[in-house]
């Protein structure tokens, strides 16, 4: 008997969910959505075009898949700022899970920017619901931190915006930054600068450091 597990129609199923999904992201990032085609992104898994309509329908739906997973990845890592957290503990948190993805996964930062920059029409939902809902709730924590004395004041909602702005920049615009820095591709050295510095700011703008 072979030593191989049998690998289950769920699994396999949801390997190829991923493998769809991977590939719709960076030809998503390359092409914007209406320069993509259920056939670029077919190509790009390595799958006949049918296997994205039979999982996906059309896509519209693969492109608010791909959206969907990017925030609830993003939004995930808000999940270290809480009340009873030290602060500057928490947000440093939040800013390295921010850092870490701009590096690991910087084509969903990019479809995630030309979305926005193209109207948010297939974002709009999700940003004046469950993003707006989120940042509330995190505002509130950071309020209750400023009201207990423990960090500066500062509005909650602009520091996102910054956080978000000086992190994802990393993804956003990356051949910018390999040109200034003479660093193509971007080194882990430079990386770990990047990411010591936004924590310095954020910081220090805090009155945590």
């Amino acid at each position: 008997m072979s030593g191989r597990q049998a690998v289950s129609p769920r699994s396999r199923r949801q390997a190829r969910l991923d493998l769809i999904l991977e590939a719709a992201e960076g030809v998503f990032a390359d092409a914007g959505f209406e320069g993509a085609s259920m056939s670029s992104i077919a190509a790009a898994a390595g799958l006949p075009k049918a296997n994205l309509h039979y999982y996906f329908g059309t896509k519209e739906a693969l492109y608010r898949a791909v959206l969907e997973g990017i925030l609830t990845l993003w939004l995930s890592a808000t999940d270290p700022i809480r009340p009873e957290a030290d602060p500057a503990e928490a947000l440093s948190a939040y800013v390295r899970a921010k850092m870490r993805w701009s590096r690991q996964r910087p084509q969903a930062s990019r479809v995630f920017a030309n979305e926005v920059l193209h109207g948010a029409l297939y974002l709009q939902s999700y940003l004046a619901g469950p993003l707006r809902a989120l940042v509330r709730e995190k505002s509130a924590v950071i309020e209750g931190w400023i009201a207990e004395g423990r960090m500066r004041p500062v509005s909650p909602p602009h520091l996102f915006f910054a956080i978000w702005a000086m992190t994802q920049t990393y993804a956003d615009f990356d051949p910018q930054i390999r040109a200034v820095l003479d660093c193509p591709p971007l080194d882990e050295q430079a990386q770990a600068q990047g990411g010591a510095t936004v924590l310095q700011l954020v910081l220090g703008g805090c009155g945590l450091a």
